[in-house]
C-alpha cells in the first residue's frame, strides 16, 4: 500500500518543533485538520491549524482573525485560551483537559410523547462556571474590540437592534446556504417540501423581537468547546463563529446546541437571567416571549445545514451508503419536524418519503461526485 501524502498542517508542525514525535493529532474537527505540539523553549503546548478543503460553511462569521480576537478579548474574557508568538505569528495555546462532550451521547426521552434528545447532566460547579462565562461576554460591548471585521458596517444592524440581527441570519441562511447550494440541493430540498416561501415564513414566524443591548457572543458553545482543565477550570474554544449581537441568542444556541435535562435548563437560564441583568440592564428583556423564537430559529437552521451535510454523508466513490440510510432519514425526520411550525410547512415529510427523496438525490451524476462550497458572509 502506497503511504499516505502528509498535509500541509502535518508539515508545518513538524518543521516547527524539528522532531515529529513532539507533534500529536490530528484532533477531531469539523473545519480545520489541528496538531497539538510542544515548542522545544517549553513554550507549548499550540494548536497548528490548517483549514480542510473543501469545506462547507453553515454559519455567519464576523471576525477575520480568530488569534486577533483572542489576544483582544483576554483581559475581559479570562476562559479563553492565550495566544503564543512564534517567530511573530500568534499560535492559540492547547488548553490540556476534557471536554464537556468526551464519551457523550444523547438519549431518548419520551415521557411527555415527543422525541426529545437530552443530554447527560453537567456538574454544578461547571453550569456555575458556563454562567461565569456568559457574564464576562456580556461585558464585552460593540465598541471595545479593535479587531478586523468580515462583515461591511451597512450589513451590520445597530445595536440593541434584536430583530435586525436575526433578520440578517435568516437572509444569511437563505443566500449563502440555500440559495448558493441551489444547483446541487435544490431537488432535494423540494422533495422534502423546502421551497422559497419557506424562507419568507420563518422570516414572519421568528420577527419581532425586543430590544436589548449587544454584547460578544461565542455563537458556538457546545459541549465539545468546552474543556475542563485538571484543577477543574472551564475555558472555552473554537471562537471562529464570534459575532457581535443580541446576547439571549448566545444562549439560546448554547441550550439548542447542549440539550440540558429540563431542570438543569431552567436553572441555567434563571442564573443567566439574573446576571447578565447585574451587569447590562435589558440584555435579559422579553427573554420569556423571545427565547422561545430565537429556539425555532436555530431549529429551523438545522434543516437547512442538516440536509446538505446528511446527503453529503451518504456519499462514498462507489456509490450510495446504503447500510447509513435507515439512520440518516431518521435524523431528517426528527429535525424537519422539530421546526415544521417555524418553516410554516404544509406537508411534514414521513421517513418513507425521506428515504425516497435522498435516494433520488443520490441517483443523480452530479452527486456521486459532491461539490463542497466554502460559504462565506
Amino acid at each position: 500500500m502506497a503511504p499516505q501524502p502528509v498535509s500541509a498542517a502535518r508539515q508545518r508542525a513538524e518543521a516547527m518543533t524539528g522532531d515529529a514525535s513532539l507533534v500529536t493529532g490530528p484532533l477531531a474537527g469539523h473545519h480545520h485538520e489541528t496538531y497539538v505540539l510542544s515548542l522545544p523553549d517549553g513554550g507549548g503546548p499550540i494548536k497548528v491549524r490548517e483549514p480542510r478543503s473543501p469545506i462547507l460553511w453553515f454559519d455567519r462569521r464576523c471576525f477575520r482573525s480568530e488569534e486577533e480576537l483572542l489576544r483582544a478579548l483576554k483581559p475581559y474574557v479570562p476562559q479563553v485560551p492565550g495566544i503564543v508568538e512564534v517567530e511573530g505569528v500568534g499560535f492559540q495555546r492547547f488548553i490540556e483537559g476534557r471536554t464537556l462532550g468526551a464519551g457523550h451521547q444523547d438519549r431518548r426521552d419520551r415521557r411527555d410523547g415527543r422525541d426529545r434528545r437530552e443530554g447527560r447532566r453537567v456538574p454544578d460547579a461547571v453550569l456555575d462556571q458556563i454562567v461565569g462565562l456568559f457574564r464576562s461576554l456580556v461585558t464585552v460591548t460593540p465598541g471595545m474590540l479593535p479587531v478586523e471585521r468580515r462583515c461591511s458596517p451597512e450589513d451590520a444592524p445597530q445595536d440593541g437592534d434584536s430583530d435586525g440581527f436575526l433578520r440578517r441570519l435568516v437572509v444569511f441562511i437563505a443566500d449563502q446556504v440555500y440559495e448558493r447550494n441551489r444547483a446541487e440541493f435544490g431537488g432535494l430540498f423540494r422533495d422534502l417540501g423546502v421551497v422559497d416561501e419557506t424562507l419568507t415564513r420563518l422570516e414572519k414566524n421568528v420577527s419581532g423581537l425586543t430590544q436589548r443591548p449587544f454584547s460578544l457572543l461565542h455563537a458556538d458553545l457546545h459541549r465539545h468547546n468546552i474543556v475542563i482543565d485538571p484543577r477543574g477550570s472551564l475555558w472555552a474554544i473554537d471562537w471562529e463563529l464570534a459575532m457581535v449581537g443580541d446576547p439571549l441568542y448566545d444562549l439560546a444556541t448554547h441550550l439548542y446546541l447542549m440539550r440540558y435535562p429540563v431542570d438543569q435548563e431552567r436553572r441555567l437560564i434563571g442564573a443567566w437571567c439574573d446576571t447578565v441583568e447585574s451587569v447590562r440592564p435589558g440584555a435579559s428583556r422579553a427573554w420569556r416571549r423571545d427565547l422561545p423564537l430565537i429556539m425555532d430559529f436555530k431549529r429551523a437552521q438545522s434543516v437547512f445545514t442538516d440536509v446538505i451535510r446528511v446527503a453529503l454523508a451518504l456519499c462514498h466513490p462507489s456509490g450510495l451508503r446504503w447500510a447509513d440510510l435507515p439512520r440518516a432519514a431518521g435524523e431528517l425526520e426528527r429535525v424537519i419536524l422539530a421546526a415544521a411550525v417555524p418553516l410554516g410547512l404544509d406537508e411534514i415529510p414521513g421517513r418513507v418519503r425521506i428515504t425516497r427523496a435522498l435516494i433520488k438525490w443520490h441517483s443523480r451524476p452530479a452527486a456521486r461526485r459532491p461539490v463542497l462550497r466554502t460559504l462565506t458572509p
